[in-house]
Formats: structure tokens, sequence, C-alpha cells
């Protein structure tokens, strides 16, 4: 039997209203209105029609009508299918894509440039990559949204490296052609929308050299000034640690719109340049033209978490709840971390409890709020419930679960959810978990323990894991593991001082001076120094920074003598200087003098002189408090009748009434 080109017709006219016929109808009586308001017997009426509504979203409605002008028999044009097929890309309907397809094919407009370039990225759109790859190879003429949808489809797909491929086979096309500008319409050449799907590749590669590359072919391309491929190549660099050279880019954006600063505030809060983040914040609200949105306020309140400047933090969810946003789930999970971060975990649960709508980051985020201020029957607490209501507990839920067990020494409980989330919820323990599970063991003297876990690590271990390890064997005193993690610290980040003065700390502990010399020597020898701690202070919308010794500050000489006051009253109340926090084998009074010009000391006793009688005092310092910092402000905590928090590199830690929220394990 000759299949004939009616019979096709009709085969394919029946698999497309099979496929539309399963599609939602939000609209049942839309074939009604067609007859009585469309020019029916008019193709072009419906093309008019069918790209309307699929311009105005409503992609079932113009399938529908695309379904009506088949059973009337019209026969299609070349502009019948691109809106059609991007129908179907939107709802993501392969079924429904592919019979059009078929339509398209039986009509003779498969290999149209248009139709096809809507073809491609349908298939992309819904991972069929492959087939989207065929139909290219296929198209006999390409035009500019072909090789942009290509492309696209690449980068949607996860394969960036094809998509930068595909740019270099586009620009070898480009010059042999001989298409280098504007001037000629008919010429292939390459536009922004394909530039941002570059970049977005860059973004995902993170490599320098690569995003320098495309970037040479934006300037090349004369689209410096524009903002959509600005805002991108913001992000590229940022991704592959350019900070500046983002940064550069963003200064010669000329029209900012609200995403141009959303990706500069956001790139540097999330790279730690907080005062950087809320300068820029700072400045867009000073430009009229921009308004910022939920997206804004989020990096936001990420710039005052690290920074731990809550009196911003604070200012910035007042602007949250004026513009009715403190149910969202995004925004108000970014409240919830920003008050942890900054000391305040019972406004984070206020805050929690108000979300309407928890995802998994929302629990997560107040599991770890919980946790990182040793809470750690609360943080469980929190998770149980989140298990209750069905959410389930992701990779970096667990992280924080058992983050939480670590800081409070819950050895069983800690063990019982490591296994578990491998046996219960498919999650391999990752790097982090290894890490945690190190440190609960290393802190409660399970230093064998420890060691045996790294050994049969399914992932490598790293400077965290190990690093966790050196630190529970200066706690526990434990030399011969000491130095086994030590040797594995200097080959994997040789640079890094730290590891060098934990292992000096170890021998000091263990009275092998001779040991403590060589590592001095080495040191100095290799140009390593240790990193300078130095605490921070908040007061009064200003950040107070202090360094060990202190002499900058233009108030330290009233600041060293109050601090002498305090530390007479805290001897009085029975205070014994905790010599082992100084490395040196220097004689005991000179240890005691370094001690009491330790950063944190200076930035309690300045918050304490320059704050309001029984107000709170914040502290941030960027290394783990020392044990003899740690004795002593318990003291002045009850001396002043203060709460003092104090957030080091680990945790956070509240003294209140001479008596310290981590029970003294940290």
């Amino acid at each position: 039997m000759k299949i004939t080109k009616v019979a096709l017709v009709a085969a394919a006219d029946s698999s497309l209203q099979l496929a539309i016929n399963q599609l939602p109808h939000n609209n049942p009586n839309l074939i009604t209105f067609f007859n009585k308001y469309v020019d029916t017997t008019n193709v072009w009426s419906w093309n008019s029609v069918i790209a309307d509504l699929a311009r105005a979203g409503d992609y079932v409605e113009s399938l529908l009508a695309f379904s009506a002008m088949r059973k009337l028999s019209l026969t299609p044009n070349r502009s019948t299918f691109p809106c059609a097929i991007k129908s179907c890309s939107a709802l993501f309907d392969l079924y429904a894509g592919k019979q059009t397809h078929s339509q398209a094919f039986v009509f003779g407009f498969h290999s149209d440039v248009f139709v096809s370039s809507a073809l491609i990225n349908m298939y992309s759109k819904c991972g069929y990559l492959d087939d989207a790859q065929s139909l290219f190879d296929e198209t006999p003429v390409r035009n500019m949204v072909s090789w942009t949808s290509m492309i696209t489809g690449y980068v949607q797909n996860g394969r960036p490296y094809d998509a930068l491929s595909l740019l270099k086979d586009f620009l070898t096309e480009e010059r042999l052609s001989g298409s280098s500008n504007y001037n000629n319409e008919n010429e292939v050449c390459i536009d922004s929308v394909a530039m941002v799907s570059i970049l977005a590749a860059c973004s995902s590669i993170s490599n320098k050299n690569v995003t320098e590359g495309v970037h040479g072919v934006v300037v090349k391309k004369g689209f410096v000034e524009n903002t959509r491929v600005g805002n991108t190549l913001v992000d590229a660099y940022a991704k592959c640690g350019q900070l500046g050279f983002s940064r550069k880019v963003f200064n010669e954006i000329i029209n900012k719109d609200v995403t141009t600063w959303n990706s500069m505030i956001a790139v540097c809060a999330q790279h730690g340049m907080s005062t950087e983040a809320l300068d820029l914040f700072y400045a867009m609200v000073r430009d009229a033209e921009v308004k910022y949105n939920a997206v804004t306020l989020s990096a936001v309140l990420l710039a005052c978490a690290h920074s731990g400047a809550l009196q911003s933090g604070k200012c910035t969810h007042d602007q949250v709840i004026k513009m009715g946003l403190e149910e969202d789930v995004v925004v108000g999970t970014s409240v919830v971390d920003m008050y942890c971060k900054c000391g305040r975990v019972g406004t984070a649960r206020t805050v929690f409890n108000r979300i309407k709508n928890k995802n998994v980051r929302s629990w997560t985020a107040m599991v770890a709020g919980y946790g990182m201020h040793g809470y750690a029957r609360e943080a469980l607490d929190v998770f149980y419930e989140m298990i209750r209501v069905n959410m389930v507990p992701n990779y970096i839920t667990f992280v924080s679960v058992l983050s939480a067990c670590s800081h409070a020494g819950l050895v069983d409980e800690g063990w019982h959810w490591f296994q578990t989330m491998t046996h219960k919820y498919n999650i391999e323990p990752g790097v982090e978990h290894y890490s945690c599970m190190v440190d609960l063991f290393g802190r409660a003297g399970l230093l064998n323990r420890a060691y045996d876990l790294i050994k049969r690590m399914n992932v490598r271990p790293d400077f965290v894991v190990w690093g966790s390890l050196l630190a529970a064997c200066r706690m526990h005193k434990n030399v011969d593991l000491g130095e086994i993690a030590a040797r594995k610290l200097f080959a994997l980040d040789p640079q890094n001082c730290g590891y060098y003065v934990l292992l000096s700390n170890i021998y000091a502990d263990a009275g092998r001076w001779g040991d403590v010399e060589k590592m001095r020597v080495y040191m100095k020898s290799h140009g390593l120094s240790k990193t300078p701690g130095f605490s921070l202070v908040e007061l009064k919308g200003r950040v107070h920074v202090f360094l060990v010794g202190d002499n900058e500050h233009p108030d330290h000489e009233k600041i060293y003598l109050y601090l002498e006051e305090l530390c007479m009253k805290v001897q009085e109340a029975g205070y014994v200087p905790n010599m082992t926090s100084v490395l040196h084998d220097i004689d005991c009074e000179e240890k005691e003098m370094t001690l009491k010009i330790h950063s944190e000391k200076l930035a309690v006793a300045y918050a304490v002189m320059n704050s309001v009688p029984g107000s709170t005092i914040q502290v941030i310092k960027n290394l783990r408090i020392c044990g003899d910092c740690h004795e002593t402000i318990k003291l002045i905590a009850k001396i002043v009748n203060r709460e003092i928090v104090v957030r080091d590199s680990k945790r956070f830690h509240h003294f209140c009434d001479g008596l310290c929220s981590c029970g003294d394990y940290w």
C-alpha cells in the first residue's frame, strides 16, 4: 500500500490530537471562542492567535488553538510552527513536541531555519540533547537563533565545555564567511542572548583563562555596555575567584539594573567581603532609578551574617517586614541565618516560626543555627520535627546535625545519624560529614576511633579532616597521632602556618622544647608567619577591630586602664591564668602579660566601657578563643552583670553569670 501525503497528515493530526488531549485544559470553551471571534478560514488569523497566546504564557491554549486549526483542515505555513513548538518547550512536553515536529516534517517545514531553531530549543529544554544536536547538524542554513538554541541547550543540560566548543565552531565559521560586523542584515552575527549563555558556561567551568577569552569576544563584538552581558560577566569572573575583575566589569556597566546591583552585592557577600556588600547596597539605595527587591535583601542579609553586623541585619530585617517578605521562604530563611550567625538564635527561631511554607533550607538553617550555638538538643528537636512533617533532609542537613552533635559531645547520636543518612536516606557521606565525625570523636577523646574512621573513608580526607584530628591531638596531648596528622597537613597545605603552630603547641605541652624550637626555625626560614588574631565589635553602627597588643585604637590607653581594673576584679574572684595558650617557653610573668593583651579581652573591655549597662555584648574573633580568655570572660560577664557573646572560628559562646553555654566543651 502506498503511503500518501494525506495519510501522513492524518496520522500526524491524530497523534497531535492525542498529545493535546493529555494537556491540562485551562479553557474548555476555547474552540467555541475561536469559531465566534476568529476568521477560521484564514491561516494567518490562526497564526496570530497561536503566537499571541504563546507570548502571553498561555501555552496550553496556544497548543489548543493549533489543534483547532488542524481540525478545520487548514494547511499551516512556516509561521505556524515556531510558536506552537515554543509552547511545547515551555511546558517541557516532549510528547506534544514530537508530534508537532511530525507535523512540521509532513508539511516540509522541519528544515526551515526558524522551525528547526524552535525544535532544537524544545529538545534541549526536554533534555534530549542528541536529538537537538542531530537537528542542528542537519539544518542546511543556520541563523543566530539556531546557534544560540544549541549553545543554550548545552549550558542548561550541564555541558558547558560543549557550549564553548560550539562557540569556537561558530567564530571559525563566522571568520571564514567574512562576517565581522552588523552591516549586512543577512550575516549570522553573535548576539547578546548567545553571549549570556556562553558566559553562563564560563561560570560553570570557573576557569580564569576561559572567562578572559570570552570577555575578549564580548569587547570585540561591542557588548561591553550591554547590561545583561555585563551582569553575567560579573558572575563568571566571581566564580573563578577574580573579584577585582568582577568589580571592574560592574563599574563599566553604564545602565545598571537591579540584577546588576544584586549580582555584585551577592558576589561580595558570598566571598566574605561584607563591608563592600553593604556599601554597594547603600549606594544602590541612593540610586533613585533602581528599586531593590527580595533578592537584594537576601544578599545583604548574607553579608550581615558573615560579618556579624547585627545592627545592619536588624535594619535589613525591618525592610523585609515593610515589604511583606518575612513569610517568604527564601527571604525568611536568609533572616533566620543572619540572626543565627549574629548571635540571636532566639530571634531566629521566632522568624523561623513565621515562615509559612518551609523548605529543606529553612529547616537546615535552624538546625545549623542551634548547633553552632551549642544547643544540640534544640537542634535535634528541630531535626526530628522536620522528619515528622515529612520534609526529607539533604546532604547539608546531615552536616548540620553532625556538627551540632560534635559541639555537644553527643557521640552515640552522632554515630547513629551518620549511619542512618546512608541506610535510610541514601546519602553517601562526604568529606564534610567525615570531618564532623572526626571532630566529634576527637573532642570526646576517642582519638583512635577518629583515626580509624579516617583510614576507612570512601573519599580522600582533606585538610579539614586532618585538621580536626590535629586539633583534637592538641586538646588531648597526643603527640604520636598529632605528628601523623601534621605530616598529612604539611603535604596538603604547606603554606598554612596554623598547622605548624598546633604541632608546636603539642610539643610544648609535652615539654619537648627542642622540637618547639625546630618548628620555630622552620617557620622562620620558610617565611611562614602565624595568622594574627583579631576581634571586632559593632557599636553604634561602627565596627571596631582589635589586634593582640593593639595600640592603634584611638582609645587604647583608656581600654588598657579599664582592662587592668577588670583583671584585678577577676583575680579577686578566683581567676588563675591558663598558660597553656602561650606557645613559648618564657617565664610565668611574661606569659601572664601576653595573655592580658589578647584581642578578645580588649574588645570585651571596650564594649563594656561604651555600651548601655545591661545590654548584650557581642564580639567576633577570627580564630578559636583561647582557654584563658574563655575563663576570663566568664568571670567578666559575672562581674559586670552582662551577657557576652563571642563568635569564634568554630562556634558561639554565650557567657552569663560566670558560665558559658558550651559547658566548657569546645
